[in-house]
């Protein structure tokens, strides 16, 4: 069978290099997570330094654009490095978009204005799109790379566990701004205006977890999948898998792998494989999926202190600390009871259930719940708010123990090594256009039919949200389920499946 060659990786134990390798890609999921979500949090700081005369609102046709700006970086990022993990190799990218994620983000925490004519938050915009190229190219390099490096019987387990590290990073955005701002209680209280060096420790934290793994990302060995099914060199592939398992692979045989060549011998371009309809239609399911799931994602997430100020859950007439604090501890008990437990939840049921029923799951239950929170709103609202913050953090639990995770997993199996790490790219960059979309559309959409800061449109957008959740279903239709199949099995496959 092709790929018997392979056999190594497909069926070795959880090895102590497989956990490192969890941990150096769940390191740098962590940062990006962090850094994306932690301006959620710090640009109501913002509003209160920089714009006390606004009502301490940073302005909607600023706030829209400081947000975009990393999913705008991401987009490009998640492009740019899938395209290049597969024309230069795994080893060549891994680590350089982690360079790139330190520097923007130190850059991010001094950001000062530029003269009169460039304001601070338009540097922090661009340091922002800098990161978003930075933390886009984690997406396919990070994903490929632990995919093609793991067994069988644990890739799921291992590429979501990577995917999970968001959630502790999204925690930990909460948890730091908390003592941070605890740490500066008193400046605070004096002067609003001090809550500058809280927003800028916030941002500059980011970088810290990262600069203790660039070393192990710069120095992990390319994958042998890419050596062997890209470059077709056997012997380097035999050497690197030495490297990591610690036993010999000269068995490897360099006829299995002229059968695996002469395999696909007419598809070697991207526009030959992708033209043909069996193909295209699962790179259509990945990226339509990752797309409509990341409108709602981005949308709530990145204006979740919105959403808790629109149920009562308000800062309004609070001191600046007091209000920072408030958004900052709901912000943290929605992570810790909705998105944390989401991730993990994934990560242990994603190899019992399957990745395309965790998903299909997951898109349904979120249509389910936004139809009640968008139909019920003002009622919940007025009457218990406790179950509307409960309904919203199961939201956050099934967008994680769903499609959030599963859209990162699949484009890592579903696709040929010569082209994983670009379609990948195109998945994932789908989705941020969805964010996109998403994070320039949010504020305005939810102020429509009323005065600028009563929300009076989030219900029927929360409406929108379900009829989008329930078309990401329907697109999960068009990938196959990957669970307990070699990455070779899974090619063959999608590959025979119109001679059925």
């Amino acid at each position: 069978m092709p790929g018997d060659q392979l056999a190594t990786l497909n069926e070795t134990k959880l090895t102590g290099w497989h956990l490192r390798a969890i941990v150096v890609a769940g390191i740098g999921f962590f940062t990006d997570a962090y850094d994306i979500f932690i301006i959620n949090l710090a640009v109501p700081m913002m509003g209160y330094v920089y714009y006390a005369d606004n009502n301490n609102k940073v302005p909607k046709q600023f706030e829209g654009p400081l947000k975009g700006a990393t999913a705008f970086g991401t987009l490009i990022g998640q492009l740019l490095f899938g395209y290049l993990s597969d024309k230069l190799g795994r080893k060549k990218m891994y680590g350089s978009e982690l360079i790139i994620i330190i520097f923007a983000t130190f850059c991010c925490a001094i950001a000062g204005s530029w003269g009169k004519g460039v304001n601070v938050i338009a540097v922090l915009a661009l340091w922002r799109f800098i990161l978003g190229i930075g933390i886009g190219g984690d997406y396919p390099v990070s994903a490929v790379i632990t995919s093609e490096f793991a067994s069988t019987s644990r890739r799921g387990m291992m590429i979501s566990a990577v995917f999970a590290s968001q959630g502790i990073g999204i925690l930990v955005a909460a948890l730091f701004t908390v003592m941070a701002l605890a740490c500066f209680q008193n400046l605070i209280r004096e002067d609003q205006a001090n809550l500058d060096y809280v927003w800028r420790l916030m941002l500059g934290f980011g970088c810290v977890p990262a600069i203790f793994t660039v070393w192990f990302r710069l120095n992990m060995p390319e994958s042998p999948r890419y050596t062997m099914e890209v470059k077709k060199d056997v012997e380097k592939a035999a050497r690197d898998m030495d490297a990591v398992f610690g036993e010999s692979h000269k068995d490897i045989e360099v006829a299995e792998q002229k059968e695996n060549e002469n395999d696909n011998e007419n598809e070697k371009t991207f526009t030959q494989h992708f033209g043909k309809w069996k193909n295209l239609k699962v790179l259509l399911g990945t990226s339509l999926s990752w797309f409509f799931l990341d409108i709602a994602f981005y949308g709530l997430s990145l204006n979740q202190s919105y959403v808790l100020q629109a149920i009562g859950y308000s800062s309004k007439g609070m001191s600046a600390y007091d209000a920072m604090w408030t958004e900052a501890i709901g912000n943290m008990i929605i992570s810790l009871m909705g998105t944390v437990p989401g991730y993990w939840f994934t990560v242990f049921l994603i190899e019992r259930m399957g990745r395309i029923k965790i998903q299909l799951m997951g898109f349904i239950m979120l249509t389910i719940i936004f139809v009640i929170l968008s139909s019920g709103f003002y009622k919940i609202r007025d009457t218990a708010v406790a179950l509307f913050i409960a309904l919203f953090t199961l939201a956050q639990f099934f967008f994680n123990f769903g499609p959030n995770t599963t859209t990162f997993v699949l484009p890592s199996e579903v696709f040929p090594t010569r082209f994983r790490s670009t379609a990948h790219g195109i998945s994932a960059a789908s989705g941020k256009l969805g964010a996109i979309i998403a994070t320039f559309g949010f504020n305005q959409l939810v102020e429509l039919g009323g005065a600028d800061g009563e929300h009076a449109f989030l219900p029927q957008t929360l409406g929108i949200f379900a009829g989008i959740m329930f078309l990401g279903f329907l697109s999960t239709f068009w990938i196959p389920e990957t669970k307990g199949k070699s990455l070779e099995q899974i090619c063959e496959e999608i590959e025979n499946s119109d001679k059925k």
